[in-house]
């Protein structure tokens, strides 16, 4: 069991203050017109290209009329009882006062709850897997070491959430931890929920090694990046093969014979952005260029992501806090147990069992939460 120091207050996406409820009800309302104007100009039985894309789009509004058309019910409802709250009969006015407070309730869960969850757009990055890849920084040793913790808690996190995660590199050190390793986690939402693990990890605590008992404070850094499945295409190619620059050599470490004998290892260079991608772990040159054009992918996506949030003002007031990837996201405090996320302020108090995995779900569940909060708040307002 964890205990809170500091809790993140939204449970799930709601209004705040009776402004807002304002602002959501005039966009829903602008939302449903748009939806019976689109109606109203599509033909029955059409074929053409741009109406089926405008029927697609006025499916995915079908439960928000739905919802729309509720409260509407639900608020006539609401009027026609008042009326009755000033019966003279007792038994007449009790039922008044009971159906009047269960309509309450019901608009007020549509307005405060429902409303706001069906207006939320769907992710545009739903479909991707991820790449999690981690570099140890500040620390050393100390660095490495932790590295490798936090790669067990993500694989365990991958394990609970019935992903398939496998490791397409991984640089261990003779005298222990890890230095980097890239691991790809293929499921469903992989990408949507462990994005928020992008950014620094600090870790506190007293290296085994030290026998004045002083703590020290080290680094390791996290990228998530979005993985495609293979056989998804593009609408629009991110590189052209002429601007890629492939080498081939000899492998490096361990590995016996065969790293020292076959030039298996890869590394590709993205001419126009500098990207530079190494793969060394496979034992074919076939297989490691195969992941490093992978990663590559994967890379470039992210940039194309980050660019399109840029271009459609998603970040203007920090929505995604911690998209910086040098910003400081969590700190592990081994004297204290305790891991505290600097984006949201949320402290938990065993810092073990979020290592097991159990809590890193609490830590992606509050981000969700609170972007999908922010983005309710962004939309009323440009609204």
């Amino acid at each position: 069991m964890f205990r809170h120091c500091r809790r993140f207050a939204t449970s799930c996406i709601r209004l705040q203050q009776s402004s807002d409820t304002s602002r959501l009800l005039r966009v829903v309302e602008k939302r449903i017109n748009e939806r019976t104007q689109i109606l109203s100009q599509i033909s029955e039985g059409t074929s053409r290209p741009e109406d089926i894309a405008r029927l697609k789009k006025i499916k995915e509004s079908d439960r928000l009329q739905e919802a729309w058309d509720e409260l509407n019910i639900s608020r006539r409802l609401l009027e026609d009882t008042k009326s009755l709250l000033a019966d003279p009969d007792p038994t007449m006015r009790s039922m008044a006062e009971e159906e009047y407070h269960s309509l309450e309730e019901k608009v007020e869960e549509i307005v405060n709850t429902t409303l706001p969850v069906l207006l939320k757009p769907s992710s545009s990055t739903a479909h991707y897997f991820a790449l999690v890849e981690l570099k140890s920084g500040v620390g050393g040793v100390e660095s490495s070491l932790f590295l490798a913790d936090m790669l067990r808690m993500y694989q365990r996190y991958a394990t609970a959430q019935r992903w398939k995660w496998t490791m397409m590199a991984v640089n261990e050190l003779e005298q222990g931890g890890t230095r980097d390793a890239i691991m790809e986690v293929k499921g469903l939402g992989a990408y949507d929920r462990l994005r928020w693990e992008s950014g620094v990890h600090r870790v506190q605590r007293v290296p085994s090694t030290d026998a004045s008992g002083r703590v020290h404070t080290s680094t390791v850094a996290v990228i998530v990046l979005p993985l495609a499945e293979e056989k998804d295409t593009q609408d629009e190619p991110l590189y052209k093969m002429e601007d890629i620059k492939i080498e081939v050599m000899r492998a490096r470490g361990a590995g016996g014979q065969h790293v020292n004998k076959t030039e298996s290892a890869v590394r590709l260079t993205h001419i126009p952005s500098g990207i530079t991608v190494s793969m060394q772990d496979e034992r074919s040159q076939h297989q490691n260029k195969r992941r490093a054009f992978q990663v590559l992918q994967a890379r470039l996506m992210d940039q194309k992501i980050i660019r399109d949030i840029a271009q459609r003002r998603a970040t203007k007031n920090s929505l995604v806090s911690g998209v910086d990837r040098s910003d400081k996201i969590r700190t592990y405090n081994y004297a204290q147990e305790r891991v505290t996320d600097h984006r949201i302020g949320l402290s938990l108090i065993n810092l073990s069992a979020v290592l097991e995995s159990n809590g890193l779900g609490e830590f992606i569940e509050a981000l969700n939460r609170n972007y999908e909060q922010a983005t309710l708040e962004q939309m009323l307002e440009d609204d």
